[in-house]
């Protein structure tokens, strides 16, 4: 018996792998001289097929989660419309953006990256931003995500950016989070990811919700007029509502209370006709000015800041209907960065390259077959005739016994469609070079841009930003990586990881741990270069910015009040705010100690929306304490302690009315209060007449962030 256990074990032996010591391979056993370097036609030229290691490495990673996505796991998604109100047709031939009115349905999918498909809405992460237009010339996908740029220049890198991110492998821990050590000793060896991380340490992370925050193709793709000339094109997608996010503490309480809270904030706003709507802008470089700046156009990590190239608004999306069914419609829905139609074409960005590969792959293997195309939610509204056949799940039933081209049996049918019938073309870029694994000298700087981000945020921002990093530092165990970030962040600016430092209780190096060369050994021949820093000529920009962002408004339209009420509440109170409110597309909930109703002081009776113990501040973008006796039993509440506390924390607006202005005498945060905190409405303090007025301009400011430095001094 002994000896069989033996015999088991190494067995078992066999399937067990340590590279320790060992060389990197592919599965094949072949040794690998370069992994973070695509095979291009030149430095600056298009990914070749040929490359088998990245296609072993890339469909092995699409393959690797059934029947989940592999990354955006966790979204959600409605229909919609897209209208053109300013056409580009000197840009481009997409029938799509030709005439003023023109609309074309569309479904939107967001979603969070690293999660899985249970994980909270909430969790620090990119959030995805993915369009799906049904023109009348084919699909076309616009799939992005609410951060410009992205952690890596090479899609030879993808799997080990979501590898390193997602729960470690020996204890699956934790989800949904970056704060662990294998995220970080990731990082903290590719320093091309420290502009992308500045974003991913911002409040652009942890949205208010998905109707307020930007969207960005973050690839440069091109854009082609009906003379064969192009153009390289950045999109964005700029929210009606302004850009908006919660406080860190805040997003940690709402994952608790209500990890479904953006899921649900999107279908509560349709619901209730508060329609999302975004305006679609476009960033127009000329060919002939492709290198024209400081940064490469074809480097994913950069952004083209908007003080050099305006962004111009071509049309707006409005989302007005929600699925009938989330499986069939927002889980199948199947994305792709190559569904492109007539007019746009890619360009050689490597990122983007690899993304041609690996969606339809990816697809593959979730969806289970190759006419995911046929799915409803999928379906081209624009006729589809081709000599695809049979296949898992086909739905189209072909007549005929011709399934090929050229043909004569079927008249030639389908036939070529020519240029000038719409047929689709790429641009005739020339493409002459060696093939090699490198990376232009022009992708070296790693810092620059990572620099712009930090040194156009506000002091607040800033704050934030140095909170989140310490944060998800100190959840690192290994000092190693600290050490090593700390480094790279001295990089981005000194003040920064002097700060960064001391939450973590260390010293920022004077000289960087480990040489930084895209993480291969110095003796790699295929010239990775050191990176550098190069300064920026624009040296602060406000839409890098949210709270000094120009695509924000004051408009508390779809914003949520807790209405804090018990028995003997003034009905008249709570009237005049609700109406006040609805006004302005806002809404007002009753919050009270139990469900059903309460009593007023006119003898009348309301209805209670949710208890405290169903409810929470984190769930409400402002509190109100109307007058009346009910005020005696608020007092007495730990609950409304509690509430009243964590909106004060995370800088709400907070209004009291009357004798309810006795709670924030009592409140925890009582010392704290300054005279000059606009976001506190007191009743005394302005007419009762005004009350509501004054209420709701402090609302249209979203947060008070004045009062964190008095909070946690």
């Amino acid at each position: 018996m002994e000896n069989l256990q033996d015999e088991k074990q190494r067995d078992l032996s066999i399937n067990k792998s340590d590279g320790t010591n060992k060389f990197l391979t592919t599965d094949q056993g072949v040794r690998i001289n370069d992994d973070n370097n695509s095979l291009k036609a030149g430095e600056r030229g298009p990914s070749l097929l040929e490359d088998f290691i990245l296609r072993e490495k890339i469909t092995h990673f699409d393959h690797e989660r059934i029947p989940e996505r592999i990354v955006h796991a966790r979204g959600s998604g409605a229909h919609g419309f897209f209208e053109v109100t300013n056409p580009i047709p000197e840009l481009t031939k997409a029938g799509f953006l030709q005439e003023s009115g023109l609309k074309t349905p569309v479904f939107t999918r967001f979603s969070t990256v690293a999660g899985s498909r249970g994980s909270t809405d909430l969790a620090r992460d990119v959030r995805g931003f993915s369009v799906k237009f049904y023109t009348q010339e084919g699909i076309y996908d616009l799939v992005g995500n609410n951060v410009p740029v992205f952690f890596i220049q090479d899609a030879a890198k993808f799997p080990d950016l979501i590898h390193a991110v997602k729960p470690e492998p020996h204890n699956e821990i934790p989800q949904a989070a970056s704060a662990h050590d294998t995220f970080w000793d990731f990082i903290s060896l590719m320093p091309e990811s420290m502009h992308m991380i500045m974003w991913v340490m911002s409040d652009r992370a942890i949205p208010r919700s998905y109707r307020m925050m930007e969207g960005f193709g973050v690839h440069t793709f091109r854009l082609i007029n009906e003379a064969g000339e192009s153009s390289f094109v950045k999109f964005h997608w700029k929210p009606k509502l302004g850009t908006h996010a919660v406080a860190w503490d805040e997003a940690q309480k709402i994952s608790g209370k209500n990890p479904d809270f953006h899921r649900q904030d999107l279908w509560e706003a349709i619901e209730n006709g508060n329609f999302p709507e975004w305006e679609l802008g476009v960033q127009i470089i000329p060919s002939e000015d492709e290198e024209k700046y400081e940064f490469d156009l074809l480097d994913p990590t950069k952004l083209v800041p908007e003080e050099l190239v305006p962004v111009t608004i071509v049309g707006r999306m409005v989302l007005n209907k929600n699925p009938d069914n989330f499986f069939a419609e927002t889980e199948q829905i199947a994305f792709h960065p190559g569904h492109v139609v007539p007019g746009i074409d890619f360009s050689n960005d490597p990122l983007l390259q690899g993304r041609l590969f690996s969606y339809t792959d990816t697809q593959l293997s979730r969806l289970g077959s190759p006419n995911f195309h046929e799915i409803p939610i999928n379906r081209s509204i624009a006729p589809v005739h081709n000599n695809q056949r049979d296949g898992h799940m086909r739905q189209e039933i072909n007549k005929g016994r011709v399934s090929y081209h050229p043909n004569s049996l079927g008249g030639g049918c389908p036939y070529q469609a020519k240029i000038a019938e719409g047929g689709f073309s790429s641009f005739e870029e020339r493409v002459d070079a060696h093939k090699v694994r490198g990376r232009s000298e022009s992708f070296a700087d790693h810092f620059g841009q990572a620099k712009l981000f930090f040194n156009s945020q506000t002091e607040t921002e800033k704050s934030h930003i140095v909170k989140a990093l310490r944060f998800e530092l100190g959840k690192v165990d290994t000092a190693a990586i600290r050490l090593r970030m700390l480094g790279l962040l001295s990089q981005v600016e000194q003040d920064l990881a002097e700060k960064v430092a001391i939450g973590l209780g260390m010293t920022v190096p004077t000289v960087l741990e480990t040489p930084i060369n895209h993480g291969v050994s110095p003796e790699n021949e295929n010239g990775n270069q050191e990176p550098k820093t190069v300064e920026s000529s624009v040296s602060s920009s406000d839409a890098l910015t949210m709270l000094n962002n120009p695509t924000n408004s004051p408009t508390i339209a779809s914003r949520k009040v807790a209405i804090l009420a018990a028995d003997g509440v003034s009905e008249n109170a709570v009237a005049n705010i609700k109406n006040a409110l609805l006004k302005e597309d806002a809404k007002g909930f009753i919050i009270a100690p139990n469900l059903g109703t309460i009593l007023t002081d006119a003898d009348g009776e309301l209805h209670v929306d949710f208890s405290f113990l169903t409810a929470s501040s984190v769930l409400f973008d402002a509190v109100y304490v109307p007058d009346g006796l009910g005020i005696s039993i608020l007092a007495e509440s730990d609950d409304v302690n509690e509430f009243l506390n964590d909106a004060y924390k995370h800088c709400k607006v907070i209004g009291v009315d009357g004798a309810a202005s006795a709670l924030l005498d009592t409140a925890p945060f009582a010392s704290k209060i300054t005279n000059d905190d606009q976001g506190l409405i007191v009743e005394s303090e302005v007419s009762s007449e005004s009350f509501a007025t004054a209420f709701i301009a402090a609302m249209g400011k979203h947060r008070f962030w004045d009062r964190e430095p008095n909070l946690y001094n």
